[in-house]
C-alpha cells in the first residue's frame, strides 16, 4: 500500500519516495571522492580514507595524510551549501535548510579545530575539476612532508 504511506508527524521525509531517495545518497565513496583519490594515488601518495584526523574529534575527513597533518574534504554542493549551486528545497524547507546550515557550521568548526591542532584543511566542492583538486592536494602534502622529519613520515 505504497500510496497510503504517510510520514510520521514531524518526519524529515515528505513522502515515501523522498525518504527512499534521501536514504540512497552516499555519505562516502562518492564519484568525485573516488576520482580524486585515484588521481592522488596515481601521484604516489598514500592516505587514509574516511578517517578521523584527531582521535577525540568526532569528525571524519574524506582523505587523511596523518604525518603531514593534511585533512581533505570533498563537499557535496547541496549538503554543504555551495554558493554556486545550492538551491533551497521546495518541500520541508525548514528541516532541510536547517540541516544544510548545521552542516556549514560544523564544517567551519571542524576547520577551526583542525587548524588549531596544526593541521591543514583542504576543502573542495564536488564540481571542482578533479585534476586541479589532486594537484593542490599533492602540492600541500609535499610541502608539509618536507617540513616533517623523515622518521615521522610513515603512515
Amino acid at each position: 500500500m505504497e500510496g497510503d504511506w504517510q510520514p510520521p508527524e514531524g518526519s524529515w521525509a515528505s513522502s515515501a519516495a523522498r525518504r527512499r531517495n534521501m536514504q540512497a545518497i552516499r555519505s562516502r565513496d562518492t564519484k568525485p571522492e573516488r576520482l580524486i583519490r585515484q588521481l592522488v594515488h596515481a601521484r604516489g601518495l598514500r592516505y587514509r580514507v574516511a578517517a578521523k584526523p584527531l582521535p577525540g574529534l568526532r569528525r571524519t575527513a574524506d582523505m587523511v595524510f596523518r604525518p603531514a597533518k593534511v585533512a581533505v574534504f570533498i563537499d557535496g554542493c547541496y549538503w554543504h551549501g555551495c554558493p554556486e549551486h545550492y538551491v533551497p528545497p521546495k518541500t520541508n524547507e525548514g528541516y532541510w535548510s536547517g540541516k544544510v546550515a548545521g552542516n556549514m557550521a560544523r564544517d567551519q568548526d571542524t576547520n577551526q579545530r583542525l587548524t588549531e591542532a596544526g593541521w591543514t584543511v583542504l576543502r573542495f566542492w564536488e564540481h571542482e575539476p578533479s585534476d586541479d583538486c589532486a594537484a593542490r592536494i599533492a602540492a600541500e602534502v609535499s610541502k608539509r612532508r618536507s617540513a616533517v622529519p623523515e622518521a615521522d613520515q610513515d603512515d
